[in-house]
Formats: C-alpha cells, sequence, structure tokens
C-alpha cells in the first residue's frame, strides 16, 4: 500500500496519530496513479465548488481549500511536487484569522473527501529540506484536485443540469399560474354562469402563495400536474366543449415538419432574410420584447401536439383583423393558421421566419403571434425581425402568446 517516491523516499499510508480506515487505503491505491498534467488549480475549484455536495463539503470547507491552494505557487497543477507545507498559524492568517480549532476541523473534511491528502512527517510537522537526491516536503498534497478533476466537472455538470431544469419547471409553473388567473378572470365575464371560476381564481392565488418558498422538483411537478388539469378545464369550459374532454391534438405536424425541411433546403436565403431583417428591426429601433407589462413567457411544447393555452374564442376576440383575411368564419385553429399564413406575406414576414415560429412555437401558437401583431401592425417596424425575436425566446423556453392576448385586451378594454 505504501508508496515510494524518489524524492521523499517513501510517503506512508498511516496519518500522524490519526486512525486510518478503508476509504484511506483505498485513497492510498489511487495516489499510485500518474498525475494529470495541464489541470489549472482554480478551474478545479470552480468545478469542485459547484459540486461540493456531492463530496459531503460545505462552502467553509471550499474557502479552506482556496487558501491552502493559494499557497501552491504555480497555476497549473503538474508535476509530482505537488504538496504545499503552511503552518496552521499561517493558514489562519490567510483565512482572515479563523480559528485554528475550526481550521483544522475543516482540513479534516477536505482530506476525509479525498480531494487533499496528509503527506505528514515523523513528528507530524509540515516542512520541506533539500538533500542529494531532492527535495524533501511533508504537509498536504493537491495532487488528487489533478485526478479527481474530471470527475469534479461530471458532478458539477449533473448539478447545473439539476439547477436548470428546476429553475425552468418553476418559471412553467409561474407563468401557468399566471395563464389560469387569466382564463379564470375571463371566463367571469364571459360565462356568469359557471360557479367554477372564484374557485380557480382561488387555486391561482394559493399557487402564488406557495411559489413565495423555495419549492422542491417533485413540489413543482405536482403543482405543474394540477395546473395542466385547471387549465384544460378552463379552456373546454370556455370553448364549449364538456369540462372532462381530453385535449385535443393540433393538425398533424409531421407533414409541417416536412414542408419546414423543404422550404428551409437553403440556407443562404434563409441567413439572408435573418440578417436583412434583424437589421431592420435594429434601425427602425422596435422593442424586439413582448407587448406586455409582463417579463416572463412560458416554455414552448415541441412536437408535443399541444394547442395554444389560450381559447380560440378569446384569441378572436381579441384580434379581430385576422378574421378579414380568413376564407370565412374561423371556428377551428386550422383555420386560424391558414388566415395567419395567408397574411404574413403582406406584413413582410419571409417564409423562413414563418416556418421558424412554427417549429419553435408551433403552429396554433404562430397563428396567435401573428394575429396579435397584425392588430398592432402599425407600431411595429420590422414585424420579420420581431417575429424572430420572439422565436428566440420560444427556443429559450421564455414565450407564451397569454401576456400579448391579456395585454390588447387591457388596451380595448381602456
Amino acid at each position: 500500500m505504501a508508496i515510494v517516491n524518489e524524492n521523499m523516499g517513501y510517503n506512508p499510508v498511516t496519518p500522524f496519530r490519526r486512525m486510518i480506515d478503508a476509504a484511506l487505503l483505498e485513497r492510498s491505491v489511487t495516489a499510485e496513479t500518474p498525475t494529470p498534467s495541464g489541470v489549472n488549480k482554480w478551474e478545479a475549484l470552480r468545478e469542485l465548488s459547484v459540486a461540493r455536495l456531492a463530496y459531503g463539503l460545505s462552502d467553509r470547507d471550499m474557502t479552506v481549500l482556496q487558501a491552502l491552494i493559494s499557497f501552491f505557487p504555480e497555476t497549473m497543477l503538474e508535476g509530482e511536487d505537488l504538496i504545499v507545507h503552511p503552518s496552521n498559524e499561517t493558514i489562519c492568517a490567510r483565512l482572515n484569522g479563523m480559528p485554528c480549532s475550526t481550521m483544522r476541523r475543516h482540513l479534516a473534511n477536505l482530506v476525509q473527501a479525498g480531494v487533499i491528502t496528509r503527506r505528514d512527517s515523523p513528528n507530524g510537522k509540515r516542512y520541506a529540506r533539500k538533500s542529494r537526491e531532492g527535495r524533501v516536503v511533508f504537509g498536504f498534497d493537491l495532487a488528487p484536485l489533478a485526478r479527481q478533476f474530471a470527475a469534479f466537472c461530471d458532478h458539477a455538470e449533473a448539478v447545473r443540469a439539476a439547477r436548470d431544469r428546476h429553475k425552468r419547471l418553476r418559471e412553467t409553473v409561474s407563468l401557468m399560474r399566471r395563464d389560469l388567473a387569466g382564463l379564470a378572470a375571463y371566463g367571469l365575464e364571459a360565462r356568469p354562469d359557471l360557479a367554477l371560476w372564484p374557485g380557480l381564481i382561488d387555486e391561482a392565488a394559493r399557487i402564488a402563495r406557495l411559489l413565495r418558498r423555495k419549492l422542491e422538483l417533485d413540489d413543482l411537478q405536482t403543482l405543474e400536474t394540477e395546473l395542466s388539469e385547471a387549465l384544460r378545464l378552463a379552456r373546454n369550459l370556455l370553448e364549449g366543449r364538456p369540462a372532462n374532454a381530453a385535449k385535443t391534438g393540433n393538425m398533424s405536424s409531421s407533414d409541417a415538419e416536412i414542408e419546414q425541411h423543404h422550404q428551409n433546403s437553403n440556407k443562404n436565403l434563409h441567413v439572408l432574410e435573418l440578417r436583412v431583417e434583424t437589421a431592420k428591426a435594429a434601425l427602425s429601433g422596435d422593442d424586439l420584447t413582448e407587448p406586455s407589462d409582463e417579463d416572463a413567457e412560458s416554455p414552448p411544447d415541441l412536437g408535443n401536439e399541444k394547442l395554444p393555452r389560450m381559447p380560440l374564442p378569446l384569441v378572436l376576440g381579441v384580434c379581430r383583423e385576422i378574421e378579414t383575411y380568413a376564407d370565412g368564419p374561423i371556428r377551428h385553429w386550422h383555420e386560424l393558421v391558414q388566415a395567419a399564413d395567408r397574411v404574413r406575406p403582406m406584413m413582410g414576414i419571409s417564409p423562413s421566419a414563418w416556418d421558424e415560429a412554427r417549429h419553435y412555437m408551433g403552429p396554433e401558437e404562430a397563428a396567435v403571434t401573428v394575429a396579435a401583431m397584425l392588430e398592432r401592425f402599425t407600431e411595429i417596424r420590422s414585424p420579420g425581425g420581431y417575429l424572430r425575436a420572439l422565436c428566440a425566446k420560444a427556443a429559450d423556453g421564455s414565450f407564451s402568446t397569454g401576456p400579448m392576448i391579456m395585454a390588447l385586451m387591457r388596451r380595448n378594454a381602456a
């Protein structure tokens, strides 16, 4: 188990005046592997800081590790001599006067986690001296930081992915709650004969209170399920369908996706249109943000064949101009999509921008967006660039047509 080192002569397995355990033996075997070269000590510290909970470390442990790393003169952890040997007093001074007993406890946590290793001298002191064979150093070995750097990165990436999922789910729940509150308020005016609207308003208020706290992922998933059911119920009632009707799919997206692939085959044309529309938007000073008083929007549901959360009668009641370009009364979502496809060339929206909107938003959401833009067409100087900006939001999961429709409702009511 012991390691023979040309400079030190011998690396002991047992720490000075400390018990040995299975974890210590396992790490002594790992220490025999060569130390990878080219690992930045500060990058290793940053990745381990993100992944610290996977190693049972606290933020105070990481503060002590940062101070310990600062005693290593080089930026890159490479070679065999990666041992630092500051005294306890020197470490505490660099930690702005941390008590020595506290510092030793955090050092023990770092050793127990296996991110540093003790190289104790026969009397337990930490020092360096020169000999004929080379330099002999006793102290804390930073080589485990280099050896485990890839593992630190993997754990850190998993932590970041979990945080991202939690953030997106929380945003989704927040926006679904807002849509539920808006639909319930509209339903109270449009269908006052139904007694469930006050209950839905109370449910939206209850979830708003819950969102003030830090909720776990399971709690957010439960709220998402409850809101999905409440939104389905509200949409069914506002669209005149049975309350327990299942969610209906829109037109098959497979043909539309195939058509998009054909229309987007000319990449140069797509890039040219994008540059022209973006330049027009920049020169005209268009505000490429949602025309609503609220900032966040709900994430798109790509490939899920899901209709907009806004009921069709509500959309048509607010966006009346779009019906002028339809063949007849618009009674179904696919008729709204056809009308939007017919009017978008007149608005200056290129085929590639329209295809991009249908891909990232879904055909129905894209049609509602165009219908809402048509209502304020005189205020938008570059509709193509504006639509592409909204597509970018949809691709990031931060777009919903709900705030657009609600903003138009408030403007019409003013």
